[in-house]
């Protein structure tokens, strides 16, 4: 399993209109292939800035997801609305905890 970290600026009262773009996003990926889960956060030092922690079965399944159509319109809504390009690093999970239900 892989986790992706994704960290992007967002340009100053673009806020509500990405992270709605973003919840549509999260909501076409349930149901594809490899993937696990996601969360959205805000930093409590930039109210600007978010962080995409996305966990995949594999990179493959992550890759396969930006060539969906779903995906691809709204990358295109919320890069107008980034400031920057986004940092993205990659990490095996070796242990996954969480609670019941």
């Amino acid at each position: 399993m892989m986790t992706v970290i994704t960290e992007v600026t967002l340009k100053p009262g673009s806020e509500p209109e990405w992270d709605a773009a973003m919840r549509e996003r999260l909501a076409a990926a349930r149901g594809r292939p490899g993937w696990v889960g996601a969360q959205l956060l805000i930093p409590l030092d930039g109210q600007n800035k978010r962080v995409v922690v996305g966990t995949w079965q594999s990179r493959a399944d992550w890759q396969a997801w930006h060539e969906d159509e779903a995906f691809a319109e709204t990358r295109a809504r919320m890069e107008g609305l980034q400031e920057g390009d986004s940092a993205i690093a990659w990490h095996e999970v070796v242990v996954e905890a969480r609670a019941e239900g």
